[in-house]
């Protein structure tokens, strides 16, 4: 009988000893994963408060003079402001060449960091990514026909066929502020001169430097009419969060102005700045 109960009692007491060790440890386990989330949180905080070595870079392949494909090599104004800013604050780039229209989506699901692409700083944009300071003042130009004399201006354009490009700034300028036009887009920019230089659309509205350059360069059979519509600055686009490579792409901007190193680099692809 005696043995039996102290067999009873040391169960007991053993399933009492194993409950309280179960406890601490799940205490201990409660300790490690407040702390594990706390280290979590300080990871995020991290990675945008901390330059990585590295970042992916998205651009377009057809905004000539900012970004093109010559010699099967990527050029041009902004390829050569990034490759600038970038050795300035200190990180590589590895490029990603893609549509204009998938730039956006893209930094927002993480498959790129940065992207530069003559990407109009907008408010609508900014609820969905970071920028950059501006870097580069522009705005939206008329391109017609060499002897098109019925379009002069933003007016004349009500109820026409407007080339541009596809999810740019100057597609909803025409959705949003010419009566009756219909803004006919193209992925690739060569593809929006070529349908006002056949016919097919009766102006291109696009950003200015882009109109003047492909004029200058290749369509001697088109015109600027009108004035500079809709002024917007360009800024460098960043993926939201990350602060640390807006601030370091900001501070490195600001020094390759004062060093001279931006005004080289405009004067290669646009001739002297003038003030």
């Amino acid at each position: 009988m005696f043995r039996s109960r102290w067999k009873q009692l040391s169960i007991v007491l053993f399933l009492f000893a194993l409950i309280g060790l179960l406890a601490a440890c799940g205490s201990d386990g409660g300790e490690a994963d407040g702390s594990s989330d706390s280290e979590s949180g300080g990871s995020g905080d991290e990675s945008s408060g901390e330059l990585k070595d590295s970042y992916v870079l998205a651009t377009d392949s057809s905004f000539v003079p900012f970004e093109f494909k010559e010699d099967g090599e990527y050029v041009g104004f902004d390829i050569d402001l990034i490759n600038a800013i970038a050795d300035e604050a200190g990180f590589d780039l590895e490029m990603e060449v893609t549509n204009f229209d998938g730039i956006i989506p893209g930094l927002q699901t993480g498959s790129f960091d940065l992207a530069i692409a003559g990407i109009g700083i907008t408010e609508e944009r900014a609820k969905k990514i970071d920028y950059s300071d501006p870097y580069f003042e522009s705005g939206l130009a008329i391109g017609v026909s060499e002897d098109n004399e019925d379009i002069q201006g933003i007016e004349d354009l009500e109820g026409k066929t407007i080339a541009t490009r596809l999810g740019s700034t100057s597609a909803a300028y025409i959705d949003e502020n010419i009566d009756g036009a219909e803004a006919s887009q193209f992925e690739q920019l060569d593809q929006a001169y070529l349908a006002v230089e056949n016919g097919s659309a009766d102006a291109i509205l696009y950003d200015d430097p882009n109109v003047r350059y492909y004029i200058q360069t290749q369509g001697d059979s088109l015109k600027v009419v009108g004035d500079l519509y809709q002024a917007e600055d360009y800024g460098i686009a960043i993926s939201k969060g990350n602060d640390a490579l807006v601030s370091a792409i900001n501070d490195a901007l600001a020094e390759i102005r004062d060093n001279g190193t931006y005004d080289e680099i405009y004067a290669k692809w646009f001739g002297e700045k003038t003030e």
